[in-house]
């Protein structure tokens, strides 16, 4: 059952509800075409550290693996996810460079990125980063195929994290991500599907996207429910985010729940959205919500995320950061 893993509630023992692994990246946006910017506003972002800040901002405790650059951004990046609330301690200041992104919501609301991570710091992420004390102080470890993608070391340590949890009963969630651009110079479509089922046997939770993760099946589905079917054949509990459409819920065996989302009339920039999906379900599963309870949790999360610019909104008014309860 989606609910049925390891917490922090029944286990006292960790002290952290949800860590997660992967690459956070300087965020330099513009408001309109990049080539013709004249300002960009700096943030940050990346998939597993926007889960983080979702979830610690509804009270989860969090913590980060990764290796930060000790270039000019690094300390502010550091500080920026401790005033989350999320422990660093497993995120040192290292030599090297961030990765770096642009991105600009054009008028007729299409999104510009472009890329510059290759040899960063995070790249350079290996199974000697994943500490075994740490994954067992955790309830969850959410794990990225865009972590996998980025080198073959961090593919190494994502691999790593998850034999570690398994080994100590922390619940694994894995997010596809699948990003083919990202994986182009690292084999393709063959490469991304082989790391899926590398990690699948240690998975308790899988979070893909449809249509995008759809590819990484073999015979793909033309439909959610079907594609949400198809992973949960795999023999792992699925969650499958299907964007203004809301998710999808099934068991290996079983047939697709489906939780609607609430329409959202003002839509502005969907970068992050299902990041912060992954982090508010896994801080209701963790606070004991049922699977479509916390579905609905993410929906809200989602919802903010879409309405403000950038891959990490402002914090909803008056949001606790860690309540007793939630």
């Amino acid at each position: 059952m989606i609910g049925a893993a390891t917490d922090t509630a029944t286990h006292p023992e960790r002290s952290l509800d949800l860590i997660a692994l992967g690459e956070c990246m300087v965020e330099l946006r513009a408001d309109g075409p990049l080539g013709d910017a004249p300002h960009l506003t700096r943030a940050c972002g990346g998939d597993t550290l926007n889960a983080l800040v979702s979830a610690a901002r509804l009270g989860s405790r969090c913590g980060f693996i990764s290796r930060v650059g000790n270039d000019p951004f690094g300390h502010g990046l550091r500080r920026a996810w401790q005033a989350e609330g999320i422990d660093v301690t497993h995120a040192p200041l290292v030599d090297g460079e961030n990765g770096v992104y642009f991105i600009s919501l054009h008028a007729d609301g299409e999104r510009e990125f472009t890329y510059r991570r290759a040899d960063s710091a995070a790249t350079q992420l290996s199974p000697a980063d994943v500490d075994a004390t740490y994954v067992a102080a955790s309830g969850t470890l959410l794990l990225s195929g865009i972590t996998q993608a980025i080198s073959g070391s961090a593919q190494a340590a994502t691999r790593h994290a998850a034999q570690l949890a398994r080994q100590c009963g922390t619940r694994v969630a894995f997010d596809p991500n699948h990003r083919p651009r990202l994986w182009a110079a690292r084999g393709g479509l063959d490469a991304a599907r082989a790391a899926l089922h590398e990690v699948l046997p240690c998975v308790d939770l899988l979070l893909p996207s449809f249509p995008a993760d759809a590819a990484l099946l073999e015979h793909i589905p033309s439909d959610a429910p079907g594609t949400a079917r198809a992973f949960a054949a795999l023999g792992v509990t699925v969650a499958l985010k299907d964007g203004p459409h809301g998710a999808w819920l099934c068991e290996p065996g079983g047939e697709p729940l489906h939780v609607p989302a609430p329409p959202v009339a003002d839509v502005l920039d969907t970068t992050g959205a299902g990041d912060a999906w992954n982090g508010a379900f896994l801080h209701a599963l963790t606070r004991a919500q049922p699977p479509e309870q916390a579905a609905r949790t993410a929906h809200a999360s989602a919802a903010h995320v879409i309405r403000h610019r950038g891959a990490l909104p402002p914090p909803l008014p008056l949001t606790p950061r860690h309540p007793e309860t939630a």
